[in-house]
């Protein structure tokens, strides 16, 4: 089964958001280091520096473990580095779609779609769609929804 994933603009968005953090605190603690010695401001700087590649790697998994794929009776969604997640969401199922959009996403033209269910365990989401592909989504699975609801 081929899965589709996010925007690439996720990644961007997630780096920026990194960068929102990461940049004063490396500051601050380059600054705080050069109060006690050079020494030890280059060490801040460099552990400083260390700890935000890291992050920035394990985002980038993240954002790479988001996939979704709309079958004939059910949406799978995909996710997880460390511990993986398959949510498979029959369309019958489905109670409503909520799709959002924060001041970060909606400056990078993306969105989250979230499915929400009976069962609070099975709600899944999708973040890190294109604007226009969320709504598309949106509308799909609202009639899907619809047409396999009406069976029961």
């Amino acid at each position: 089964m081929d899965y589709l994933h996010p925007s690439p603009k996720l990644w961007r968005l997630r780096q920026v958001q990194l960068a929102t953090v990461a940049v004063p605190v490396v500051l601050l603690a380059t600054v705080l280091g050069a109060l006690s010695s050079a020494s030890a401001a280059a060490a801040a700087f460099l552990a400083t520096l260390a700890a935000t590649a890291a992050a920035a790697v394990s985002l980038r998994r993240r954002v790479l473990s988001w996939g979704y794929a709309e079958r004939e009776d059910d949406l799978v969604v995909t996710r997880g580095v460390l511990v993986q997640r398959i949510t498979v969401v029959p369309y019958g199922r489905m109670q409503f779609l909520d799709v959002t959009a924060g001041p970060f996403e909606r400056s990078f033209g993306l969105a989250t779609v979230q499915l929400h269910t009976a069962a609070a365990a099975s709600d899944a989401r999708i973040p890190g769609l294109a604007a226009a592909e969320a709504a598309r989504l949106r509308d799909r699975l609202a009639l899907l929804g619809e047409a396999r609801a009406a069976g029961l």
